[in-house]
């Protein structure tokens, strides 16, 4: 059979591990805004509707409340908070796609849910915690260090730039304003190092797969 065409998007020989962009950036894109869209919609409906939503979110050490840590990242206490995580939702989700749609719906499950846990363990006992800056803040430490996981200059360059941007952002780690969930901030930037880590070992484990593969494989 003739050779499979390359993909437009990557030259022959790219590793997808070291990928600075997402492969198909347009349906990246599209992923990322209808995410953002999504959040939008139900702050909308929290506004309209008598529904308190935020009481969905994660309520600490209390096993009622442990189910918030699905909801959480989906629900804002108002639409200023939503308007604060708008930018670094889009920007970081679209360049955590870079190694493809599926592998970012893993990196995002496992800071997801890690975040939230952390969040449900160390918050003030009695407090309700919503908002998708805990997942930001993951999805920005694993762009910080995939580079280093990966040894792909390209991914630590583009690192600098964005902790260039967005180093003001760090301080949200530590403890301080105390309607800030400094606990998901932390939690969310561990799992986003965690998940590049996880990353960084299945890519290795997809390329030693397909070397011992038939020629011609690519990896998706």
């Amino acid at each position: 059979m003739p050779p499979q065409p390359v993909p437009a998007s990557e030259s022959p020989g790219t590793d997808p591990a070291k990928r600075v962009l997402p492969p198909n950036p347009k349906a990246a894109a599209i992923v990322a805004l209808a995410f953002t869209a999504l959040l939008y919609l139900i702050e909308l409906v929290d506004v309209v509707l008598p529904a308190d939503l935020d009481q969905g979110g994660i309520l600490a050490r209390d096993f009622s409340g442990l189910d918030g840590v699905l909801w959480a990242p989906l629900l804002h206490a108002g639409w200023g908070h939503l308007f604060s995580n708008t930018v670094p939702v889009l920007v970081f989700a679209f360049l955590a796609m870079a190694a493809g749609i599926g592998r970012w719906v893993v990196v995002t499950a496992i800071i997801w849910v890690l975040s939230g846990l952390g969040v449900w363990l160390i918050a003030p006992s009695g407090t309700v915690t919503v908002g998708a800056s805990g997942v930001a803040f993951g999805w920005l430490a694993f762009l910080l260090v995939r580079g280093i996981f990966n040894r792909a200059v390209g991914q630590i360059l583009v690192a600098l730039v964005l902790l260039g941007i967005w180093s003001g952002m760090l301080w949200g780690l530590l403890p301080g304003d105390p309607n800030v969930s400094w606990q998901g901030h932390l939690f969310g930037a561990l799992s986003g190092i965690f998940a590049a880590w996880v990353a960084a070992r299945m890519d290795r484990s997809q390329a030693k797969r397909t070397t011992g593969g038939s020629p011609g494989n690519l990896a998706v």
